[in-house]
């Protein structure tokens, strides 16, 4: 039984794979769209936060819902937390630049080398591609011991 599924779902995640790569060779993702006034934030830490190298981050979003990778279903998503980064093409999947959560979590513990850190968060669809538009948080400046 799991083989089969897993043989069901390798064919699955090829079948849409290929269908990212468009007639000029390039991959490109369609993007969900997000409903007007959706908006992701940071609750914690705040602005301007000093915190611990170990520390909590929650995620807040409005007009849509949160959910897991791989579940397809109008107005959700997943969230995927920038650290230190610069925004990513927001016409392809979110790759290893940033921390995915893929579960449907909604805060997680990281831990970040002391310093001034960037946080940013962005909203992905079941397949990681940001939405039309893309819903973003504002980016959230914190310093570490």
């Amino acid at each position: 039984m799991f083989k089969a599924s897993l043989s069901a779902s390798v064919l699955a995640l090829s079948m849409v794979a290929s269908s990212y790569v468009m007639a000029d060779g390039h991959a490109h993702a369609e993007r969900m769209a997000s409903p007007e006034g959706a908006s992701v934030y940071i609750i914690s830490p705040k602005d301007g936060d000093t915190v611990e190298q170990t520390f909590n981050v929650k995620f807040g979003l409005t007009g849509m819902g949160v959910a897991p990778a791989g579940t397809e279903k109008a107005n959700t998503g997943h969230h995927h937390l920038l650290v230190d980064g610069k925004v990513p093409d927001m016409n392809q999947p979110l790759g290893a630049n940033v921390k995915h959560f893929g579960g449907g979590q909604t805060e997680s513990e990281i831990t970040l080398e002391p310093g001034q850190h960037t946080l940013q968060l962005i909203l992905g669809d079941h397949m990681h591609v940001p939405h039309n538009p893309p819903v973003a948080s504002e980016v959230v400046t914190i310093t570490v011991k």
